[in-house]
């Protein structure tokens, strides 16, 4: 009993303390100028705010995985869906695009859900084997009509300045609109892999939803119509100013003068402290209401569906239908992370989303803050994030106190030129080390 009340007692220190290494971190990042830190605050507060939003990664997957124990190697998939719907809601519509082959381009579309919807009807009212062949016989003709429609419309839109746009648009919607639409985007896609994948058992869930992750990365590659695909797009709007902007307004540059501070440097800590604050808002939100669920008859049928899938079958839980949910929700938190990373970069670029960034750093983030506590998995995600920045630094610095004895050039100067790779042993090693001595996570799930 006592060593269960120890356990219990260490454990709620945890969070606290993980916290303030955390805030001493970011002090050290911001006031300390060293071989180790920058002693700015510019950095300290871009490390954050990317930080943040992979915090609302981590959530995501902690839901599948802490709640419901679904294993998604496909983070990256969804991420990049997410990031989609800045580019279409918020970016100026392209002139000349929909004259081009906007309406036929929605038209394919209907034309193939339309075929999906119907062949599902034929597969549930006729009889066999009349349904599998009117099925096929239904998909054949709706891929047809479908190609027909969509690979001119394509071509037109790719070809209307293809130097500068070549790409639909968006609608020049207010940009913070384009975080839920990149949640609803993500949630649509992963409806449609969770109806396919989500009857698998969990290995081959894990390879599958990896196949489509890396599916779905390829398609936005190569799909210029949609978001120019590798040409990139820049410009996407953001909701606080540029420093551009700021540093020309006299009031502002007034203020920063009154502080002591070049305006240059002002304007940009000014603007990533309005990031921290919205980012901080959304998470926190996302926070309460995964807690709230958590709490909730809803959390513990979902506790006790992951524990042992077999007794909640037999009490008359549809445990499919409870993963497809849990599923579909952690999916769109991962897309709303997509969206609020793409309107705070300015950038879409989909040779970006690489399944080592966006997957595996996630879930090495879960993992080493506590899969099942949210508040574990935020925490991890911000610890981790900062360690990833900062290991390209220290790597080298680490490298060069090692190697000061080895003569110069040979077996030194291979080391040092491949020390700011350290990040990826940095993070094997702390996964490993979380692993032996707190294999819950350094904020387990109570």
């Amino acid at each position: 009993m006592s060593n269960n009340r120890q356990a219990a007692a260490s454990s709620q220190w945890r969070a606290p303390v993980v916290f303030a290494v955390i805030f001493v971190l970011f002090v050290l990042e911001g006031t300390t100028r060293n071989a180790l830190f920058s002693g700015s605050w510019n950095s300290a507060l871009g490390i954050l705010n990317m930080g943040l939003i992979s915090a609302v990664m981590a959530l995501g997957v902690n839901l599948q995985w802490g709640y419901a124990g679904l294993f998604n190697a496909g983070v990256v998939g969804f991420l990049a869906i997410g990031g989609v719907a800045p580019v279409l809601i918020a970016t100026k519509p392209v002139e000349g695009a929909w004259a081009a082959g906007g309406w036929r381009l929605i038209a394919a579309f209907i034309v193939a859900i339309g075929a999906i919807f119907l062949a599902t009807q034929i597969w549930k009212r006729l009889p066999k084997p009349w349904n599998r062949l009117g099925v096929l016989g239904l998909l054949v003709l709706g891929f047809v009509l479908y190609r027909g429609l969509f690979d001119p419309a394509v071509i037109a839109i790719e070809a209307n300045n293809s130097a500068s746009a070549g790409n639909i648009g968006g609608l020049g919607l207010p940009v913070l609109l384009s975080w839920p639409v990149g949640a609803l985007f993500a949630a649509a896609a992963a409806w449609g892999v969770g109806k396919v994948a989500l009857g698998l058992r969990s290995d081959y869930l894990a390879i599958a939803t990896l196949g489509i992750g890396e599916i779905i990365v390829a398609v936005m590659r190569n799909e210029e119509w949609l978001a120019r695909g590798v040409k990139n797009m820049s410009g996407i709007p953001r909701p606080v100013p540029y420093e551009i902007d700021l540093q020309a307004d006299p009031s502002f540059v007034a203020k920063a003068a009154s502080f002591g501070m070049d305006p240059a440097v002002a304007s940009g800590i000014w603007v990533k402290l309005l990031y921290a604050g919205l980012l901080s808002a959304v998470l926190l939100l996302l926070i309460l209401l995964t807690q709230l669920a958590l709490k909730s008859p809803w959390g513990r049928m979902m506790h006790a569906i992951r524990d042992n899938e077999t007794a909640a079958e037999a009490m008359g839980k549809d445990v499919t239908r409870r993963h497809l949910q849990i599923f579909v929700i952690g999916s769109a938190i991962i897309g709303l992370a997509g969206a609020m990373m793409i309107t705070q970069d300015g950038l879409m670029s989909p040779g970006g989303y690489a399944p080592l960034r966006y997957t595996f750093l996630i879930w090495v983030m879960v993992i080493v803050g506590g899969s099942g506590n949210n508040w574990g998995a935020v925490l991890g995600a911000i610890l981790i994030w900062f360690l990833w920045i900062k290991a390209e630094i220290w790597g080298p610095e680490l490298m060069a106190a090692l190697t000061a004895l080895l003569p110069e050039g040979g077996v030194r100067a291979h080391l040092m030129a491949s020390a700011p790779h350290m990040r990826f042993i940095a993070m094997g090693l702390v996964l490993l080390l979380v692993l032996r001595f707190s294999p819950r996570g350094l904020v387990p799930e109570k």
